[in-house]
């Protein structure tokens, strides 16, 4: 899968997570940006403006859920999409993802396809609505 140019963001406080998607995402031709919490992302976002976004819920200071809807609520971001990273499975994390705003959810640990597969996804709907 080819994603050559695309700006990824991944958002998470373990460095395996963060490693494993920054190989699977520069190997299919991505920029890739990451952080370690909400606070640290947001600052990158607003300079970088990713094309996709992947934030882990569980984060100490800022979480996932609060990330996103800080996200969301930024009108120049708004349209960027948000993909949640959960190692549960849980309906609850998957409603309150939609809830404040996230455009899809990722268990973890996730393989290079989905993960791949979700930002082709997702870039391709942004490209769509970014006229």
């Amino acid at each position: 899968m080819d994603l050559t140019g695309l700006k990824v963001m991944v958002i998470d406080d373990s460095n395996t997570i963060r490693r494993s998607a920054e190989i699977f995402l520069t190997n299919s031709g991505c920029q890739v940006l990451l952080a370690e919490d909400g606070f640290d992302a947001l600052a990158k976002i607003a300079d970088h403006h990713p094309d996709v976004i992947f934030v882990d819920i569980m984060m100490p200071r800022l979480d996932g859920y609060q990330t996103c809807a800080l996200i969301k609520k930024n009108s120049q971001l708004a349209a960027t999409p948000v993909i949640m990273l959960s190692s549960k499975d849980g309906l609850f994390d998957r409603a309150r993802g939609r809830m404040v705003g996230s455009d899809e959810y990722l268990t973890k640990p996730f393989t290079k396809d989905s993960l791949l597969k979700a930002v082709a996804t997702h870039a391709a709907r942004k490209a769509g609505t970014d006229h």
